[in-house]
């Protein structure tokens, strides 16, 4: 099977906002379309209901910033740092990340559908009961991450690690196992019946034998 493409286009924008100095800025029902933010320093930013969208971030400072009931949707961030950012019921639909780092992220709730988190490293991040359908995971490195309660229908994961990561509660029926490293996943009983049927087996409850030791050769 050919991969998914991993890149689409930033998009366009007609505006610039320049190495400007937001640490602290209260974002809360600010409105921006097709702007470029570029070196833009935003730690410890903070707000309920900002709006971004066709926004192009580059090199743009999220740390420590904490965001609610935001949307960043159709944009693209390159060479962003994300360091112990906080995302509540946020909507990134269609978001593109590329070269940016995510230490300590936390994700609770929210859409992210159809983003590209291709090669990302979240082996820090915590993302918990978000909408994740068809995002791109090609290639992520999520040893030790916590993906909790994930819809993740469609999502692509080819060559993903999900080694040591908590997976509890996510739908993993597109996950391939012969493409994505799994040792050490935490995972709950329902799960292990998904991916055991994906392996081909035929998975049957025997409540006969259930729970018998097998018997000792005489």
């Amino acid at each position: 099977m050919a991969d998914r493409p991993r890149t689409r286009p930033a998009p366009p924008t007609e505006t610039t906002i320049d190495s400007a100095d937001w640490d602290s800025r209260d974002l809360s029902g600010e409105t921006y379309r097709r702007v470029a933010f570029v070196d833009v320093d935003m730690t410890e930013a903070f707000g309920r209901g900002a709006d971004f969208s066709e926004c192009h971030f580059r090199g743009v400072r999220f740390n420590a910033s904490i965001h609610t009931d935001a949307a960043f949707v159709n944009c693209a961030f390159t060479r962003c740092t994300f360091f112990d950012t906080t995302f509540t019921a946020c909507k990134l639909v269609g978001s593109v990340f590329d070269g940016c780092t995510f230490d300590l992220l936390k994700v609770d709730g929210g859409d992210w559908s159809y983003t590209s988190l291709a090669g990302a490293d979240l082996r820090r991040a915590t993302f918990d009961g978000v909408r994740m359908r068809e995002a791109d995971l090609g290639g992520a490195r999520c040893a030790g991450a916590t993906l909790r309660g994930l819809d993740l229908s469609g999502a692509w994961f080819h060559n993903a690690d999900l080694s040591r990561c908590d997976l509890r509660g996510s739908d993993l029926s597109s996950v391939n196992v012969q493409t994505v490293t799994l040792a050490g996943a935490v995972i709950d009983p329902y799960q292990a019946v998904t991916i055991a049927a994906g392996l081909g087996f035929d998975v049957r409850g025997d409540i006969e034998r259930a729970g018998r030791r097998p018997r000792a050769p005489r």
